[in-house]
């Protein structure tokens, strides 16, 4: 055994070299290293600059179509109105006036009567069809509070003539005491079949609260207080009368006083008699039996 170790020495010192990386390979593997992650490094830079603007491109992108969708639906919005506009206009050849009865008063639960005046200016008929009022909310007009019943009026207006209608309507009583928007439409046509709505008012008035007459809480209140008072005047009238009944009759003592002034003709001969009678027994002295008894004997000795 101690023969062969000096060979194994020298295979191991062979084969050593060759299993050990050189200096040269081990910079390099590290020098490579260095460089793959400058390079990733680089890279992700890259990719996140990269990934930035294309979320900024695509952000500006979806700036642009919100911003190009709100000028469509805006655009539209315009086109919509400016149609119904169209739609809605009043005639060229027409003029309207409108005066209120009572000027500009609007009393709740109470008549509102308007008179309205057309002038046919142009050089064809027109067709009055009918005529509506309603009030609306004053922040928006789309959104009705009280709608009227459209009055039909089918009259025709020959050119270069006018006509007055008149209409009347009734504010509801919760209305009083605040703003609402009043509105009244003139639908009409013309001789070609063309309609024409004008909207002859189209102002904020002022609901004033009715104060003149009397309204069910006050009449019933009148009357809840007659019968009240009623049964305070009967109830005292009942009162007297027990307190009357409950006294003792006072004696009334005649005397010997005179009664020529007295009509007695009502009483009964005999009734007046009797008392007559009573009184002079009343007026003679009474004797007691002994005193009589000695009146008698004194006269019998005489």
């Amino acid at each position: 055994m101690w023969r062969f170790l000096p060979k194994l020495l020298l295979l191991v010192l062979v084969a050593l070299p060759a299993t050990l990386p050189g200096p040269g390979t081990l910079v390099w593997a590290q020098d490579l290293t260095e460089e793959e992650e400058a390079e990733a490094v680089d890279e992700d830079v890259v990719d996140d600059v990269t990934d930035d603007v294309v979320a900024d491109d695509e952000d500006d992108e979806a700036e642009v179509e919100d911003d190009e969708n709100a000028e469509l639906v805006e655009d539209k919005e315009e086109e919509e109105e400016e149609a119904l506009v169209g739609e809605m206009k009043a005639s060229p050849h027409a003029d309207t006036t409108i005066l209120f009865v009572k000027g500009d008063d609007f009393p709740s639960n109470n008549i509102v009567k308007f008179l309205l005046g057309f002038t046919n200016k142009g050089s064809e008929n027109f067709m009055i069809e009918s005529l509506d009022a309603s009030f609306r909310y004053p922040q928006d007009y789309q959104f009705f509070i009280q709608n009227f019943t459209a009055l039909q009026l089918g009259a025709v207006v020959p050119p270069s003539r006018q006509a007055t209608f008149e209409y009347s309507f009734i504010p509801a009583e919760p209305m009083g005491g605040r703003p609402f928007g009043l509105v009244v439409n003139l639908n009409y046509r013309d001789a070609e079949g063309n309609v024409f709505q004008d909207a002859v008012f189209n102002q904020t008035v002022t609901i004033t609260e009715r104060e003149d007459g009397l309204d069910g809480e006050t009449i019933f209140m009148y009357v809840f207080l007659s019968g009240l008072s009623l049964l305070v005047v009967v109830g005292l009238h009942q009162l007297l009368e027990s307190r009357k009944r409950r006294r003792p009759a006072p004696k009334v003592e005649m005397g010997t006083a005179s009664h020529n002034d007295v009509d007695l003709s009502w009483i009964p001969q005999e009734t007046l008699n009797q008392i007559m009678q009573n009184r002079r027994d009343k007026a003679s002295p009474r004797r007691s039996p002994r005193k009589r008894n000695q009146k008698r004997s004194a006269g019998s000795d005489e």
